[in-house]
């Protein structure tokens, strides 16, 4: 029996191509360059799988075939509003993802994201590398302390607990927790956190808010021009989760007008393009979509893909399932 057929939009690690290859027949996209709505259209015309990345857009142009042969989208990476779900749903095409496995070095990154921009660590090395810096004195770049700070966590899944362990216990930190669904009392009680009823009631408490919720419509521009006006005029605003959770206008002229402290950012609304008002704003830290960027988690991640394919190739339900498979695909629940 032949191998189903895979096509993998990006480079992946060594490990996992290796893997991968052993099982099935794969094309990768050697140049790793994003593909193209054409290209995916291609892809799902003529692979039994197709995995692709966060930073690639499978929307409505690429479902556009006459005869689909893809039957299982396996994400790599935890979010999936680059997928257009309703066109799986219609195609009874299954999707799934990769979860858990990137939470702890994402909230890594989002814990020194805040420490960066809170000390102006990315003011300080732009000094150094231009050959500015003129020795230390009093009132030279000046930053704000995080320990014992109140920092706001949106959305309390997997990756906004891990953020609240090393807050709360590594900095003393007050948690205060905005989630859509309620959070059990055993669960905040564990970071020694508190649950605010409201976005709204959550943000004039905090130094410092980090957001880990999903994309998608539903959470497109939560953080806006009148919910950043919330924040207290030196707070600071973090985001790991998905660039179309800010709107990314408000937030430069908030930074530029210095209605709140600083951000920083590891994703972006229109990724790989920057907004060139945000590159004008020196109270910002940005970097390039490293959360998950080790290679201890980069290789779970294409493992966690392998054992989803696996799975479903074997007729069976993949553990991460997202959406289908069946006659009426559901979509899974998502917390905030």
């Amino acid at each position: 029996m032949s191998k189903p057929s895979v096509l993998v939009s990006r480079r992946l690690p060594a490990a996992v191509e290796a893997k991968l290859s052993d099982g099935y027949d794969v094309v990768f996209n050697r140049n790793d360059r994003p593909m193209s709505a054409d290209q995916f259209r291609d892809a799902l015309a003529n692979f039994d799988a197709v995995v692709p990345t966060g930073t690639d857009r499978i929307d409505a142009r690429a479902f556009d075939v006459p005869r689909l042969r893809t039957r299982i989208i396996a994400n790599y990476g935890v979010g999936f509003s680059h997928i257009d779900l309703a066109c799986t749903e219609r195609q009874a095409i299954t999707v799934t993802n990769t979860p858990d496995v990137l939470s702890e070095c994402t909230a890594d990154l989002a814990m020194m994201m805040m420490l960066m921009v809170a000390r102006r660590a990315g003011d300080g090395e732009r000094e150094l590398r231009a050959g500015a810096w003129d020795g230390g004195r009093p009132t030279h770049l000046v930053g704000t302390k995080v320990s014992g700070k109140v920092l706001g966590i949106v959305g309390f899944g997997r990756i906004g607990q891990e953020m609240a362990r090393r807050a709360h216990f590594g900095f003393g930190m007050e948690i205060v927790v905005y989630n859509r669904s309620r959070v059990p009392e055993e669960v905040l009680a564990r970071f020694g956190a508190r649950q605010a009823e409201s976005l709204d009631a959550l943000l004039p408490q905090c130094d410092f808010v980090s957001l880990h919720c999903p994309g998608g419509p539903e959470n497109r521009h939560l953080m806006n021009g009148v919910r950043l006006s919330l924040m207290k005029p030196d707070a600071y605003l973090i985001n790991t989760a998905r660039g179309e959770v800010v709107n990314e206008t408000a937030l430069a002229q908030a930074l530029m007008f210095d209605t709140i402290g600083g951000a920083a950012l590891d994703v972006f609304e229109r990724e790989p393009a920057i907004d060139p008002m945000l590159a004008q704003c020196d109270n910002l830290v940005m970097l390039p979509h490293l959360g998950s960027a080790t290679r201890e988690t980069r290789e779970a991640m294409g493992m966690r893909v392998i054992e989803n394919l696996d799975a479903f190739f074997r007729g069976e339900m993949p553990r991460d399932l997202v959406a289908g498979p069946g006659p009426k695909l559901h979509v899974l629940p998502r917390i905030v």
